[in-house]
Formats: structure tokens, sequence, C-alpha cells
């Protein structure tokens, strides 16, 4: 009733919505009289920030249209290699008609970016895909909202999330492959890539884990608190719900992603707040630069998509509650997973020293689990004064991540 209750609020509020956006137009428009009455500056923020405040986010494209690649601006197609019910395997395909560069991309490493299935889109790793353009063939997950997979394509749990990363990994190939989890995936990714290893197949050449819960009983965050302090029962009964019928996947039980967006904004009201004020004051002074950094940031962080049942709470389950990964007691699908069979890829873990999500200790686990890697073939990267999204976006990522993850791929053997 509740996902009901909010589409239904959702639906009504939308001619507020719409008007909000037509009145902000017309007190800001330079060919509109309305923009030139006194305080005309101050109407149409108000109205602009009510309409951001209420609208509808859709999911974000990458628009990676171009990308620097060897010093020279090449062209950048977008390909869908696998397509999933729950989830597509997209290729960012460069073109050159330079003859240097073309050879030059045709030794770059191939690089496969797990994104998070936790709430937000696989388009928040917008920045890390464009700057591993420059040096790399790039492919992606692009886990899809599940309210928009209808009831026949099945359920989704997480031993289904291991089997999927499995299954794009072959479909690339192992041999020559770099796996980039962040965040979330940096659990079931070390979990394929050791039930690879088990099985004695080709494991990726290496694997980067960044920000993940590993072993989230290193530095227990307010995230992994809540986790834990919940028995699996309440996120069953409360954070659970059933898509309406005006989705494709109506009659799908799941975490809805306005949910986990109340759950994001509870975490720093104040800094949502300020920001929101801010973007008010730079519409009013005539920022239109910084406005517009506002709306690219929160167009983003503000769509949202909703999580299968099965899957979000056997994440709970597995990685918050029981810990089965550090205690080396998980099985999937009848299978131990097993990070010490694992002998043949460089393991580079990464960690922001401000991370609130998931704390310090947390992803470096990954390096004691996986003891069948020699010393040499494993490395930690503490970037200081990042926080969690600091390590995969933005000026940190690009200045002080990126060199290291280049120079660990290219020298992985």
């Amino acid at each position: 009733m509740l996902y009901q209750f909010h589409e239904t609020t959702r639906s009504l509020l939308s001619p507020f919505v719409y008007w909000s956006q037509a009145n902000a137009r017309m007190f800001s428009e330079s060919g509109s009289w309305m923009s030139r009455l006194p305080g005309a500056e101050r109407v149409a923020a108000s109205y602009e920030l009510m309409h951001r405040l209420g609208k509808d986010y859709e999911k974000p494209e990458f628009e990676l249209h171009q990308a620097t690649a060897h010093g020279q601006q090449i062209a950048v197609i977008e390909q869908t290699v696998v397509d999933d019910p729950f989830c597509r395997l997209l290729r960012f395909k460069r073109y050159s008609d330079d003859p240097s560069t073309i050879d030059a991309m045709k030794n770059d490493p191939v690089v496969l970016v797990v994104a998070p299935l936790s709430g937000h889109h696989s388009t928040l790793l917008r920045d890390t895909v464009r700057t591993l353009l420059q040096d790399h063939k790039v492919y992606v997950t692009d886990w899809r909202d599940a309210r928009m997979v209808p009831l026949q394509a099945g359920d989704f749990g997480l031993d289904d999330y291991i089997a999927t990363i499995r299954r794009f990994i072959a479909e690339i190939g192992a041999k020559d492959l770099n796996v980039i989890a962040v965040c979330q995936p940096t659990v079931p990714v070390l979990a394929a890539v050791s039930l690879m290893a088990s099985a004695g197949e080709t494991t990726p050449r290496s694997l980067v884990l960044m920000g993940g819960p590993v072993d989230p009983r290193n530095n227990p965050t307010q995230v992994n608190s809540l986790a834990t302090t919940k028995p699996l029962q309440w996120f069953r009964s409360q954070l659970i719900h059933i898509v309406p019928s005006n989705y494709p996947g109506h009659g799908r039980r799941v975490y809805p992603g306005f949910l986990q967006h109340m759950g994001f904004i509870a975490m720093n009201p104040s800094r949502h707040f300020e920001s929101h004020w801010d973007f008010y004051g730079h519409l009013v002074r005539g920022d239109l630069e910084d406005a517009d950094g506002h709306r690219r940031f929160y167009d983003e962080y503000n769509a949202v998509l909703d999580m299968p049942e099965t899957y979000y709470l056997d994440t709970i389950e597995v990685v918050f509650q029981r810990h089965l990964l550090p205690r080396g007691e998980w099985d999937v699908a009848g299978e131990r997973v097993r990070p010490q069979d694992i002998t043949n890829t460089s393991i580079l873990t990464i960690e922001g020293e401000l991370d609130d999500i998931s704390g310090l200790g947390q992803t470096r686990a990954a390096l004691d689990l996986c003891s069948g890697v020699k010393p040499a073939r494993k490395r930690h990267f503490e970037v200081k004064g990042a926080g969690h999204y600091g390590i995969f976006s933005g000026r940190r990522w690009r200045d002080k991540v990126y060199p290291e993850v280049k120079a660990f791929i290219r020298g992985a053997k």
C-alpha cells in the first residue's frame, strides 16, 4: 500500500510540479516580459526549486559520445553486448581515424566495471568510465530497475548476481580481463572470481576492489550498524513493498527506490538542505555555472531504482548480518566460496580515508582472504581526504586514484 500511496501522491502533485516549471521559465527566459519585472530572479528561483524538489527523476543516460584517448579526441559509441532481464552488459566502443591512435588503442587493457546495485543507476559511475576510456577498453554492468522487470522474468537473488558476473566475464574473456568492482559489488565479484578459481577456470588478470563491505565488522559505519541492530524480518516487513500496476514489474516485491532515497538524505540532511539553499542563491545571483553543477549532481543523485526483494534481503543477511564471506562459511549454489583458491589474479584494494559507508579496513580485508595470491601481486591504496564517492568520482579519483589503478592494471601479470 505504501508504494501505491507514493505513486498516487506523485500523480496528484504532478500538475503543481509542471506549473512550477512553467512559471520558472516565464520569470527567467530572456524573451519573456515577466523576466523584466522587479524581483523576477527570486520568483524564478523559488519556482525552479519547488519544481526540482517535487519532480520525478528518470534514469539518466551516460551520454559519453566523445573521450580523450592517447592525447586525441575520439568518438565513443555505447553498445549492448548482453541483454539480460535484470542487467545489460554495455561496451563503450572507441573509434578514431588517426592510425597511430588506432594502433595504441588496440593494445589497451580490457576493463569490466561492475557498478553497484544499491539504489543508484550505473550512470553514477559516469566519471569513472569517462576517465578509464583514456587508456582502456571499457565494459560496464547496467543493472535494471526492478520495477521495470516483468514478473515472468523470475526472481533475482545474490546467487543470481554472482552468476551474472561470471557469465559476463566469460562473455568478454577472462584471460586478459581486469575487473573493477565499486562499493557493493566487491563482495559478489570476489565470490564470483573465487568460484571460478575453485572450478579450475581462468580467472581475470586483475581485480580492483573499491570501497566495499568485504568484512563490515571492521570499523562499522552507520550503514553497517542499521543492518546488525534489526532482525531480517524487520527489513522484510518494513522495507519491502509491491510494485504498483502502472509499471511493467507490477506485483514484484522490491525495496523501492524512493525509500532508499529517503535513507540517503537522512544520513546527512543538513548538507542537502544547505545545497538546495545555495542553489536558490546561485539562481538569484545569476551564478549559472554553479546552479548547473547543482542540477547535474541532483539529477543523478535523485534518480534511484528499486531492488529485487530476494537480492536485497540476501545481501543484508549474507554480507552485513552473518558475515559469511570473511568467516569462510558462504555457499553459493551449493559451492563454498573460497577466496584462498585464487592464485593467478592480481588484487588491488582501495579505500577512502573518510568513507562513511564502508569503513577503513572493510575492503582491505580481501587481501588477507586471498591468501593464495603472492604478496607481490597484492596492493592496498588509501585515499587521503576522500569520502566514499571521492574514490571513484571527481578530482581525487582523476588525480590520485586513477593513476594508481592504471599503473596496477598495466603491471598485472
